[in-house]
């Protein structure tokens, strides 16, 4: 049995009242334990205390870039959701929100619902723990229960987009898994952003396994998707 919402903290770091109340209340009417800070260096604080399942972040905080908070979130070690909120649109932007560790970029004006289902999306990833855990022949372990990669017993820090694309990969190794299959079983039908997200995903995971010395390595099949192949 999942755990109730009521046992997931939801951490919103906001700085604009307007904004922060009605979805903290929207939040908590949803059964979610919602805490809420205004500032970047208070969000690292509160992480680093109290591990919440979901951070909601705005980019345009006034102590710091939302990005370096998303950056210095990653680098301490935490690996449950980011959603980014920001009235930055392009899509350099959510790029480079993704690429420092984002799973998930809304541009305001959002709508509550549409908030509410992504914050549902990620906890259903994050809290799986019925898919059965790999070892490939190189020895890196994808234990899905605990959501930790090893190697010779080294952990590899991942965000959990690129566990679940790692996992998925994984569990058809050796096989092509379509770029469709991989947006809609690890972004599935919430995901309205680029499709390039994905490819920002792999970008990272890729730098990620080959720093650990591991010998998997994802192949883009032209047109097609990816495949993970173990390296000689």
């Amino acid at each position: 049995m999942l755990p109730t919402m009521a046992s997931y903290e939801v951490l919103v770091v906001e700085d604009e009242e307007d904004i922060a109340i009605p979805l903290v209340r929207t939040l908590e009417r949803e059964g979610y334990a919602v805490a809420s800070v205004s500032s970047g260096e208070e969000a690292i604080a509160r992480v680093a205390g109290e591990m919440p399942a979901v951070v909601i972040l705005d980019l345009g905080l006034p102590d710091m870039d939302g990005l370096d908070v998303c950056r210095q979130l990653r680098g301490g070690g935490y690996e449950g959701g980011i959603i980014m909120v920001t009235a930055r649109g392009g899509e350099l932007d959510r790029v480079v929100g993704l690429d420092v560790g984002a799973d998930d970029y809304l541009s305001k004006p959002f709508g509550l619902a549409e908030l509410l289902a992504r914050v549902r999306a990620l906890l259903r990833r994050n809290a799986r723990t019925d898919e059965t855990s790999v070892t490939t022949a190189s020895g890196l372990k994808i234990d899905v229960p605990s959501r930790r990669v090893t190697l010779e017993g080294v952990e590899i820090a991942l965000t959990a987009k690129e566990f679940d694309v790692l996992a998925l990969l994984a569990a058809h190794r050796d096989h092509v898994v379509s770029r469709d299959t991989l947006m809609n079983q690890v972004w599935d039908e919430n995901w309205f952003g680029s499709t390039k997200t994905l490819d920002v995903t792999i970008g990272r995971l890729r730098g990620k396994l080959e720093a650990a010395g591991a010998m998997e390595r994802v192949v883009a099949i032209r047109g097609v998707g990816f495949r993970l192949e173990t390296g000689g």
